[in-house]
């Protein structure tokens, strides 16, 4: 192992050992509270232009299964750890070309995380000179303002389920594969549309699923407009950025928030059924909802919307991944209520 260092836009710098690929990567340094699921994080498109920090102390202890990964690339910019463990872990990310590095304070930086929010960052493998590190994370643009469905987005339709009840369009701005799975598993023949799907490809499906994925919801102007144009015509479903697209298509707004929600055991409230859910998330912007009664569902944690639901258009969305793509089943219901709701609709 060689060595290496992570550095913040604030002048900090946390020293560790390179386990990965060589080289330098830019991205935001979060972190995420997910015990498990490293692979599935590394492949999740909405970590896109990110730099993780995994809180779990040993990761790796588990090794990696070609089906685990939640796409067909590593989309994170580079990983950070307390003790990376297994070859076949540090082994995976060599091949993957990311930046690793292990025996980081992870505790501290977490810590300094949160109380100072994410940032811009530069991960380093190899000899480098702190100062210009320091520079070079100053430098870089951050996520704000910064439109990246495109990057991680398909370019063209194709059918991932071609058999079901229900006939679901799934927008891609960076779907998981398992959000594909668990609507196939629920019954639905699945086709997936790149971001930039207009009305006309879209309108004859009897039901859409606008997908995760990673940067800031307000610059795909094209994208709102589009849900906007279908509201009423087709029943909806937002899932993470999805639920953001939909609530700017609904009159709401977006913004930042300090160091995100990233993890498999975020409380989300239940408004509805006073029920408390414990979730999977990855987001680093919220819905800020002008109208509480569409608020269905609230982050515990820090008073959030998680949740909205429009009836008289025909759409919800949810912040949280109800697909579960890893963590807890809890809302694993949802998908297959709304599947289940377009069926009928359609028999209707």
């Amino acid at each position: 192992m060689s060595g290496g260092l992570l550095a913040l836009e604030d002048g900090s710098v946390f020293r560790g050992e390179s386990v990965g690929a060589d080289g330098f990567a830019f991205g935001e340094a979060v972190f995420t509270t997910a015990m498990t699921g490293y692979q599935e994080i590394v492949t999740d498109p909405s970590f896109a232009e990110q730099i993780v920090t995994f809180t779990a102390p040993m990761v790796g202890n588990y090794g990696v299964e070609h089906v685990r990964s939640e796409s067909t690339r590593a989309h994170a910019r580079a990983v950070v750890m307390r003790e990376a463990r297994g070859p076949a872990w540090t082994d995976w990310l060599r091949e993957h070309g990311l930046v690793a590095l292990t025996g980081v304070d992870t505790r501290t930086l977490t810590l300094h995380l949160r109380d100072r929010g994410a940032m811009r960052a530069i991960a380093v493998a190899g000899d480098a000179s702190v100062d210009e590190a320091i520079r070079a994370a100053q430098a870089h643009p951050g996520l704000v303002g910064r439109s990246l469905a495109a990057d991680v987005s398909c370019t063209e339709p194709y059918v991932a389920s071609d058999s079901g009840r229900a006939r679901i369009a799934v927008v891609d701005y960076g779907c998981k594969r398992s959000i594909l799975q668990r609507l196939a598993a629920a019954g639905a023949a699945v086709t997936v549309f790149p971001h930039s799907a207009q009305v006309r490809d879209l309108h004859a499906f009897e039901g859409i699923l606008l997908s995760n994925g990673p940067g800031d919801p307000e610059p795909l102007h094209d994208e709102v407009e589009t849900v906007r144009v279908l509201l009423g015509r087709v029943p909806m479903l937002g899932i993470c950025l999805g639920h953001q697209l939909l609530a700017l298509a609904t009159g709401h707004e977006t913004y930042k928030l300090p160091f995100g929600h990233r993890g498999a055991n975020h409380p989300v409230l239940d408004k509805r059924s006073d029920r408390v859910l414990v979730t999977s998330q990855n987001h680093g912007f919220a819905v800020r909802a002008s109208a509480a009664k569409e608020v269905t569902h609230v982050s515990l944690y820090d008073g959030t919307v998680e949740g909205l639901d429009f009836p008289w258009l025909r759409a919800r969305s949810v912040q949280f991944h109800p697909e579960a793509g890893p963590g807890p089943h809890d809302a694993w219901p949802l998908l297959d209520e709304w599947v289940g709701e377009v069926s009928l609709a359609k028999a209707a």
